[in-house]
């Protein structure tokens, strides 16, 4: 919260925190309250809920499907999302609490879509086809909006939101993203053996007790409502749900029981330091976030890819 082009120091950001969790009055001036408070302190909390929730859903998806290149977008739910939210930004509606709950009912739209298609009980290379056809169809459609709707400068608020940005990050928007996050991690931690068992593949779960029929769809929804709630508030930004918990591996192993902590960790750290790096290394502009983490982490994609061969 101390890296921008306003100087603020330390000292400021206590005194700001301080002055809000004791109930005292602002120590700071005007401007400094509202960079620190109002501006910074949102979006950090914000990148570290999203960061963090992503990273576990795509820890998750990984076991749930088998597939190292599984992510939390995996089953349509971010292009759901982009639908929703540009919807919303086509007809112009200004109230700030529509673009987030735009975004949230398509998520849960293509979510539905795609477990409608895929049907009870199939196997993970069936809903994987099945999110990849929602994907694809929804992405048909923000295109269709985009082009046929969009005038002037709309373009760009839409590509920043497609693109993924915390730049209007705000402090309920900073509850969703780590309530969310913190609520989802809970429970899947409770099912790390279940995971465990899961990577072995379908016949060794089963033989270990694990009912995969019942598990796999459960852990698949609580998967896509926390991407779709992480996505109405920051945009679908790319990478994070895919890297983090490769690299987390590196240092935890597979058992889920270590292996969610860290990722969550990495995802937070990683999603803090890309957005503070696009919103002061190419000053006066301010880059969508998820150029940044594209930038990293293909490269270190491709690095990891060339350790493990």
């Amino acid at each position: 919260m101390t890296v921008g082009h306003a100087a603020v120091g330390m000292g400021d950001v206590v005194a700001s925190a301080w002055s809000h969790l004791s109930g005292r009055g602002a120590s700071l001036s005007a401007v400094d309250e509202a960079i620190v408070w109002q501006g910074r302190a949102p979006r950090v909390v914000t990148a570290v809920g999203v960061g963090a929730g992503l990273a576990v859903a795509g820890v998750v998806m990984q076991a749930l499907t088998h597939n190292p290149l599984a992510d939390p977008y995996l089953l349509g739910v971010s292009s759901g999302a982009s639908v929703g939210a540009v919807g919303a930004l086509v007809l112009g509606v200004t109230a700030l609490w529509v673009l987030p709950a735009a975004a949230f009912g398509g998520a849960l739209a293509a979510l539905a879509t795609t477990m409608a298609i895929s049907g009870r009980g199939a196997s993970p290379v069936r809903i994987i086809l099945s999110g990849v056809a929602v994907g694809y169809l929804a992405s048909a459609l923000v295109s269709l909006l985009v082009f046929s709707s969009t005038r002037g400068d709309a373009y760009r608020e839409i590509l920043s939101w497609l693109l993924g940005s915390l730049g209007s990050s705000r402090w309920w928007e900073a509850g969703v993203a780590t309530g969310a996050a913190a609520l989802a991690a809970i429970v899947v931690a409770t099912r790390a053996r279940t995971l465990d068992a899961l990577l072995l593949g379908d016949d060794a779960a089963v033989s270990l007790g694990v009912d995969v029929r019942r598990e796999r769809p459960w852990l698949m929804v609580l998967v896509a409502v926390l991407t779709g709630a992480l996505v109405s508030v920051s945009g679908a930004i790319g990478f994070v749900g895919l890297v983090v918990p490769h690299m987390a591996r590196l240092v935890a192993g597979q058992r889920h029981r270590l292996l969610l902590p860290t990722a969550a960790l990495g995802g937070a750290f990683f999603l803090l330091l890309a957005d503070t790096a696009a919103r002061t290394v190419f000053e006066p502009v301010e880059v969508p976030v998820g150029i940044v983490t594209a930038l990293v982490g293909g490269p270190a994609f491709a690095v990891l890819l060339r350790r493990s061969r």
